[in-house]
C-alpha cells in the first residue's frame, strides 16, 4: 500500500514538473505587461516601448506597456514586487528604482524583492549652465560657487530623486554651497534654466543638445567617470574638481523575485539580440548612451552596487526626501 501511494506521488510530481518545464519552454503563451513608473513620454517610458515592440516582434506575443506614475515610483515598484513570479509582469527601471530605498526602508528592496533580467543602456548626464553664468568649465563653476556661497541656484527634480542625490553628491565632492531648487520633474527644471530662472542643472544629452547647439545653454562637464563618446572633448566632473564623482542613468528590466531562471534567461537572450541591432545602437548613440549586453547575474550585481552607492551618498550629504 505504501509503495502504491509513493508511486502515485511520484507520478503526480513528474506530471507537475513536466507541466512546469513546458510552461517555461512555451513562454510567453499570452500577453506580457511591462510596467513603467512614470507618465507616457518620459525617457524610461520611451525605452520601455521601444524594447517592448521589439520583444513583440521576436516572440510574436504582445508586450503591453502600462504606466503607473506615482511619487518616487512606489506604486509601480510595490505592485510588481507582489505580483506572481511567472514572467507576465515586468518592470522597466532606471536610477529611480535604486534611489528611494535609501530613504524609505518600507519600500520594496531592489535587490531582494526583484529578479534582474537585463541592463540595456547606460548614459551620463551633462552639467549645464545658463549662458549668463560666466563659466565655461566645471572648475570655473566651482570657483564661482565658492565666491558666492548659497547664491547659485541649481534646478532639479523633486527632493529625494536621483537628480537630487546626484546634485547633492556633486556639491559635496566639490565642497560648494549651492541652492537646490526642486521642480516637478527634469523637464520643468530645464525649462526654468533656459528661461533664466535658475543657474544650472544636470540633464541628459538628448534633452539639452538642441539648447546647447543654439546657445541657450552651455555644457561644462559630463557626469560619468569617463568622457562621453558623443562629446569626447567635454571633461568629466571628476577630472575638474569633484574627485570620485560619477553619475549615470541606466535602463533595464526586472521581474518579481522567484521568477524562474529559465524565463529570465529567455528574456535576457532575446534582449541581447535586440540591443545590438544597428538601428537600436545608433539611436542610443545619438542620445549619448551606450548599449549593454550582460547576464541577469551581472545586472543584479549592478543594482546592488547602485543601492549601496546611493545609501552612502545619503549618509555623506545628509539630505532627506520631502
Amino acid at each position: 500500500m505504501h509503495s502504491r501511494h509513493l508511486l502515485i506521488a511520484l507520478t503526480l510530481l513528474t506530471t507537475l514538473w513536466s507541466a512546469y518545464i513546458h510552461a517555461q519552454e512555451s513562454y510567453p503563451s499570452r500577453a506580457v505587461r511591462v510596467m513603467v513608473h512614470v507618465a507616457p513620454g518620459g525617457g524610461v517610458d520611451i525605452q520601455a516601448r521601444l524594447f517592448s515592440q521589439k520583444l513583440n516582434e521576436q516572440f510574436g506575443r504582445a508586450f503591453l506597456v502600462e504606466n503607473r506614475p506615482s511619487a518616487g515610483g512606489a506604486d509601480a515598484f510595490g505592485h510588481v514586487a507582489k505580483a506572481a513570479p511567472d514572467g507576465y509582469l515586468l518592470l522597466a527601471v532606471n536610477p529611480s528604482f535604486t534611489v528611494p530605498h535609501a530613504f524609505a526602508k518600507n519600500l520594496p528592496d531592489p535587490v531582494k524583492d526583484f529578479a534582474p533580467i537585463s541592463l540595456l543602456s547606460r548614459a551620463p548626464f551633462l552639467l549645464v549652465v545658463h549662458p549668463s553664468i560666466p563659466v565655461k568649465t566645471v572648475k570655473e563653476f566651482i570657483s564661482l560657487a565658492k565666491s558666492r556661497p548659497g547664491k547659485l541656484n541649481f534646478a532639479g527634480a523633486p527632493s529625494g530623486t536621483a537628480t537630487h542625490l546626484a546634485a547633492a553628491w556633486f556639491f559635496s565632492a566639490a565642497k560648494i554651497d549651492v541652492s537646490y531648487v526642486p521642480y516637478k520633474g527634469t523637464g520643468p527644471a530645464q525649462i526654468a534654466l533656459v528661461g533664466g530662472e535658475t543657474d544650472a542643472t544636470m540633464a541628459s544629452v538628448v534633452s539639452v543638445r538642441q539648447h546647447i547647439n543654439t546657445g541657450r545653454l552651455r555644457a561644462v562637464g559630463v557626469t560619468s567617470s569617463e568622457r562621453s563618446k558623443v562629446l569626447p572633448n567635454l571633461p568629466t566632473l571628476a577630472e575638474q574638481g569633484a574627485p570620485g564623482y560619477e553619475y549615470i542613468t541606466f535602463f533595464g528590466f526586472v521581474a518579481p523575485a522567484s521568477t524562474p531562471i529559465a524565463i529570465l534567461n529567455k528574456l535576457n537572450s532575446e534582449l541581447a539580440r535586440i540591443v545590438v541591432l544597428p538601428e537600436i545602437e545608433s539611436k542610443f548613440l545619438e542620445e549619448g548612451a551606450v548599449t549593454n549586453r550582460g547576464t541577469p547575474l551581472q545586472f543584479g550585481q549592478f543594482i546592488a552596487a547602485e543601492v549601496e552607492r546611493w545609501n552612502k551618498v545619503v549618509k555623506i550629504t545628509g539630505i532627506k526626501a520631502e
